[in-house]
């Protein structure tokens, strides 16, 4: 009897280890960066200057130019650093970057507006969008993409957003 639950309990562990989990393992190059291009709508994963992995992206609904304020649908540029990460993410996974930066936080006070904040590297929502660019300042990638992204890059990662 004791074999047969151990062997039950066995059988069960290794179909929770297998391709069901949205976490995967990761023992290739550290990535040393991220580099967004808005217009390209692409981020790049490098490893000092060699690129590791490149994903097609979508971005704020409204994308031209750097966030100012709190609802403006624009993804922010600038230097930022992968702050957090959110592992139950209402966009399947999540990788924080640590927008307002101080610079942000003047910019924002001096126009008497809020800066927002809660920016993100997500994966795909589960309501249906409009066109590549819907987020609220995010950047999105498919979620398979996203199980990439979240295994490869580590907390402290410097971001590069440019609007090139």
């Amino acid at each position: 009897m004791v074999r047969v639950v151990s062997l039950i309990l066995f059988l069960a562990l290794s179909a929770c280890a297998g391709g069901g989990t949205k976490f995967q393992a990761y023992s290739g190059p550290e990535v040393t960066q991220i580099y967004i291009s808005k217009e390209r709508r692409k981020l790049y994963l490098l490893h000092d200057a060699e690129v590791l992995k490149s994903y097609e992206i979508g971005l704020g609904f409204n994308p031209v130019g750097h966030k100012v304020a709190k609802g403006d649908g624009r993804t922010p540029e600038g230097l930022y650093l992968i702050d957090r990460r959110n592992p139950n993410s209402s966009y399947y996974l999540s990788l924080g970057i640590s927008y307002p930066n101080r610079a942000d936080v003047a910019r924002s006070k001096e126009l008497g507006v809020d800066p927002g904040g809660d920016i993100f590297i997500h994966g795909e929502s589960s309501k249906p969008v409009n066109g590549k660019d819907w987020t609220a300042g995010c950047i999105a990638v498919k979620d398979k993409e996203m199980e990439e992204i979240y295994a490869m890059v580590r907390n402290g990662t410097p971001i590069y957003i440019t609007s090139y």
